[in-house]
């Protein structure tokens, strides 16, 4: 193999052994990926999940959380009733581990996420599901968290997360997920 004379003749070193020439090679100390210029796949929130693999990459989480904080799963707690954006008091003990969360991490933001399943119109899904992670999100404002650090969005039934076929999947979509982030 041919090298270089500013290596005295030798081909481009690749310290690191990942495969990408040290010139090209942003950690050329630590193995890592081309898509990451040589350097191995970032974990932003430093929590020891890779961003790849964490769905909160920007907020510390544990791995059996998939890297978000554990007051995420409090959201799968919230119901509303029936056919309408009314929380129900059921709902207000998840709600109020998340407003502590977020009262000690003064940086996260959230974004409020609602679903429905398929029962009814398109149009009346997707104007449930806004009106129910409002609600939400005015629950958060009430109990002092700043309506700059919250947004919401409904999704109605397009994002599916089980069979709506059946009554217990269809109970499955009818949902309001956290997303937590800097």
């Amino acid at each position: 193999m041919a090298g270089l004379v500013k290596y005295q003749g030798c081909p481009v070193p690749d310290t690191d052994k990942d495969g990408i020439n040290d010139e090209n090679d942003k950690c050329p100390t630590v193995p890592g990926l081309e898509r990451y210029q040589g350097c191995p796949i970032p974990d932003t929130d430093g929590d020891g999940l890779n961003d790849e693999e964490d769905k909160c990459p920007q907020v510390a989480g544990r791995a059996a959380d998939y890297g978000c904080p554990a007051v995420l799963f409090e959201a799968k707690k919230i119901q509303f009733a029936t056919g309408k954006a009314t929380l129900l008091p059921v709902s207000f003990t998840p709600l109020n581990k998340v407003v502590a969360f977020m009262k000690e991490n003064p940086e996260v933001k959230i974004d409020v996420l609602g679903h429905t399943d398929n029962t009814g119109t398109d149009a009346v899904n997707e104007k449930l599901s806004q009106k129910r992670a409002e609600a939400v999100a005015q629950y958060f404002t009430k109990k002092g968290i700043s309506a700059d650090r919250i947004s919401s969005k409904g999704f109605g039934s397009t994002e599916p997360i089980a069979d709506n076929k059946t009554a217990a999947g269809r109970a499955q979509n009818r949902r309001t997920e956290f997303l937590f982030h800097r």
